[in-house]
């Protein structure tokens, strides 16, 4: 079973490159109109769902602050082009997203991605142990790759793969059953939640939620 999972685990390697080199977008400079531009908006607009800086006070609406700028650039473009498919990002993004030019949406990135980010909030000690359990080990036995191969050891991620860490609980465990149903496409993602129990997806984003 554990040689499965070790080819199963090189062969989930190999997919991550490739993802990584047709899925990070590319970056132009900011220029100073659409850092402008982009700071009115987070202000005026962005705000009223996703909090002053990105912080969040509803769990319906992910923190931006501190995000990965190139997840952002990729999720903001996927909601303008309509090809992130779950019915939470077509009832508040794509509206919101359709007429975002390019500058502006990398303007938005970098902005949010400078911003202090969400407290942790800690909570059942017991869940979160086995959460972090889930997220450093996976379960080679299940053929579950541990979340700390793309999303790092902290939870913070790097280039397209989103910071978890301080991320709602209830925003986690929803994008993860949303992944899961393949209502939002994320290929890499699919075979690795498709055996995940909706008491270890709760687990998991009780640890990850409890990170700063």
């Amino acid at each position: 079973m554990k040689s499965n999972f070790t080819s199963r685990l090189a062969i989930f390697a190999a997919s991550v490159g490739a993802l990584l080199t047709v899925a990070a977008p590319g970056w132009a400079d900011t220029t100073a109109e659409s850092a402008q531009r982009a700071q009115k908006l987070a202000v005026e607009v962005c705000s009223s769902c996703h909090g002053p800086g990105g912080v969040s006070v509803s769990p319906t609406f992910p923190h931006l602050a501190a995000q990965n700028r190139d997840y952002l650039v990729a999720q903001l473009v996927a909601f303008r082009e309509h090809t992130r498919g779950e019915q939470a990002a077509h009832d508040f993004m794509y509206g919101m997203a359709r007429s975002l030019d390019d500058a502006t949406i990398h303007a938005l990135a970098e902005f949010f991605s400078a911003q202090k980010p969400a407290p942790a909030r800690r909570g059942d000690a017991s869940l979160i142990a086995r959460g972090k359990a889930i997220f450093d080990k996976g379960d080679p036995d299940r053929n579950i790759v541990a979340c700390s191969v793309c999303h790092g050891a902290d939870a913070k991620g790097s280039a397209v793969f989103p910071r978890l860490a301080s991320q709602h609980a209830d925003y986690v465990q929803k994008q993860l059953t949303v992944i899961q149903n393949a209502l939002r496409a994320v290929p890499a993602m699919h075979g690795i939640v498709q055996s995940l129990k909706s008491d270890e997806m709760s687990a998991v984003a009780a640890y990850v939620a409890s990170l700063n």
